[in-house]
């Protein structure tokens, strides 16, 4: 992985429609900034997540991203720094940072990640 060193890597579901979507969302608004952002699919990649520190299961049910210094960032943590580098959603980044926010949006994503997993069988 030395060809992304300097970059954050995201490590997202590829088997999930939504998180492609999402994907594809989130380069359209970071244009050219996005240039600074590696996508890596972790379907069927346990070994090389357990490599990297990161739980498979954990991998499933939470984003995680390593950041620029290698430190891998995961659930909310993670949207807000991929958020904090466009500056369009930079406000969003600030605002679920936001001590009453961030604890009901984590409850929240948890809630509706597992729902999207179960319903596709993959929990």
């Amino acid at each position: 992985m030395n060809q992304n060193k300097g970059k954050i890597c995201v490590y997202y579901d590829g088997a999930c429609p939504k998180c492609i979507r999402d994907r594809k969302t989130y380069e359209k608004l970071a244009g050219k900034t996005g240039e600074n952002v590696c996508w890596i699919d972790i379907t069927g990649q346990d070994q090389s997540l357990l490599e990297l520190g990161i739980d498979p299961y954990k991998a499933l049910t939470e984003l995680h991203v390593k950041d620029e210094h290698e430190q891998i960032l995961s659930e909310l943590d993670a949207y807000i720094l991929l958020m904090s580098k466009v500056p369009v959603l930079r406000p969003i980044s600030w605002l679920i940072a936001l001590p009453l926010i961030r604890p009901a949006l984590a409850s929240l994503y948890h809630w509706l990640v597992n729902r999207r997993l179960r319903l596709s069988g993959r929990l």
